[in-house]
């Protein structure tokens, strides 16, 4: 959600003693060493495979296989890219050809680098369970961070968490890393223009977004270079400062989504061609894919799911984020004309075959329907009716730092079938994460409004039980306790749903 501009009092009493101290971490002695890994499903037999550098690689490559020892597969690419006031390079390579459902392990070729694994990307059809995470508004920890040294106030009143730095919803990904296959992380990532927030940046504004930058992708290493981590646009992915209209204090490359692009445009996917067997839908498909523009707005298919990424912050009419928007961000617009997002969402919506991917879910980062009243209103005139035409079954949001599940909903009316076969999507909120600016109060609920918590972190893990049922848990970052649990039935007895 939005900062606040520091008060000129609070400014005036540092400025004597701040002293210029990004928190930037030590750079390797090899240079080529990986940092900040992640990985993307990228195709439907293949995976994207990005890293960090502290100097531009001619040649970046990964070495892989289905043995630890026995690497015998390369690949390669061209691109080591960067942009100004990054320390680093961002590197990408695609792995392709893999087997569905295989343990791959994989090496990034230098002199300094580990031997990791990941499980290849379910093909489209494939009826299996399995789990993914839904973590947004996650954010650095540390001293520049939503926890900060013991000799310091914290700056939250989050009860159970210790200021040792130690990210708890982190430390819970990392401890369940075999009870999930991938991560949706839709907006609100590092933080990093939350920098003001630490008195000791205060002049330091440049060097510090860039090092928060750095040591959140490095905290976030041991699970995006594990599991597959599909990010979407946040609102504090656009500038260097979120405060409004302050963006003349962002040096060139902190601006106008800047390190999302480099970090994230070629590690995720456009869409996936469709495997129906209906002539119409391939054409939808197809056309989806020449209107997708990652990392801002894709889709993406994985067993028994479809997944479709939005972008809430630009390219639809008075998006909060464009010129002239009300967050006064100043940015996009990202494609080509003024309809490509919106062109593209009903395109792929109308692809999707109940028959091959029964389950259809959106992920954005404002949600429209929220506690409190602070829902995002030019997202749901742009979003919502295309949602309910095509059936959705789920629509996953954050920007509101707390959890929220709603009964299933269209044009502020819940289903009346409620969680057995609606006509309507169920949404939730899964803000809760963790981040310097700290919890969201619930606020006012609505009569359709099932559950919101605001305690503690939290974040929501959806199960595809089957092909009819659809389990989605809030679970207490802490302790791992689930604080929520529900189950959507639908039939999905109609392959192509027009409402």
């Amino acid at each position: 959600m939005k900062s606040v501009a520091a008060p000129l009092g609070w400014v005036s009493t540092l400025v004597a003693g701040a002293i210029a101290a990004a928190s930037y971490p030590a750079i390797p002695v090899d240079r080529t060493s990986p940092t900040q890994q992640r990985i993307a499903v990228k195709g439907p037999n293949s995976v994207a495979v990005g890293w960090n550098t502290y100097q531009q690689l001619s040649n970046p490559c990964v070495q892989y296989g289905t043995s630890s020892s026995n690497l015998a597969s390369s690949a390669c690419s061209t691109t080591s890219i960067t942009y100004p006031h990054s320390r680093t390079y961002g590197n990408t390579v695609v792995l392709s050809d893999l087997t569905p459902g295989t343990t791959y392990y994989y090496k990034i070729t230098s002199t300094n680098s580990t031997i990791e694994h990941f499980l290849s990307p379910r093909p489209a059809g494939d009826t299996g369970a399995f789990s993914f995470n839904a973590v947004i508004d996650l954010g650095v920890y540390g001293t520049d961070g939503y926890t900060i040294k013991a000799n310091n106030a914290k700056r939250d009143t989050i009860p159970l968490i210790d200021p040792s730095l130690n990210h708890t919803t982190i430390g819970r990904l990392a401890n369940t890393i075999d009870d999930y296959e991938f991560v949706v992380h839709p907006g609100d990532l590092g933080y990093a223009d939350d920098w003001l927030l630490s008195p000791k940046n205060l002049f330091d504004g440049t060097d510090a977004y860039a090092a928060i930058v750095e040591r959140f992708y490095g905290q976030l290493a041991p699970i995006s270079g594990r599991k597959p981590y599909m990010v979407g646009p946040g609102n504090h992915e656009a500038n260097c400062q979120e405060i409004p209209l302050t963006q003349i204090l962002c040096a060139a490359g902190q601006k106008n989504f800047t390190d999302f692009m480099n970090r994230f445009a070629d590690l995720m996917p456009t869409t996936f061609a469709s495997r129906s067997t209906n002539d119409t839908a391939r054409i939808k498909a197809n056309a989806a894919q020449v209107l997708a523009n990652p990392p801002f707005w894709y889709s993406f298919e994985y067993g028994m799911l479809h997944f479709v990424m939005l972008n809430t912050e630009t390219d639809f009419a008075s998006a909060p984020d464009a010129p002239g928007g009300s967050a006064g961000l100043n940015s996009g617009p990202f494609g080509s004309t003024a309809d490509q997002q919106l062109a593209f969402l009903e395109a792929d919506l109308a692809s999707v075959d109940r028959a091959v991917t029964p389950w259809l879910i959106v992920g954005g980062h404002r949600p429209w329907y929220t506690t409190g009243g602070s829902g995002c209103d030019p997202c749901r005139a742009a979003f919502e009716p295309l949602l309910y035409k095509y059936g959705v079954d789920l629509a996953i949001f954050g920007h509101v730092h707390n959890s929220q599940r709603f009964q299933p909903v269209y044009q502020g009316v819940a289903d009346a079938k409620g969680l057995q076969d609606p006509a309507a999507p169920m949404y939730i909120v899964a803000g809760g994460a963790g981040n310097i600016e700290g919890l969201s109060d619930v606020g006012t609920k609505q009569a359709y409004n099932a559950f919101a918590y605001a305690d503690d972190f939290s974040y929501a893990r959806v199960s595809l039980l089957d092909t009819n049922q659809l389990q989605v848990q809030f679970i207490h970052s802490t302790t791992g306790q689930v604080l929520d649990q529900s189950v959507l039935y639908k039939s999905h007895s109609t392959r192509f749903v027009v409402q």
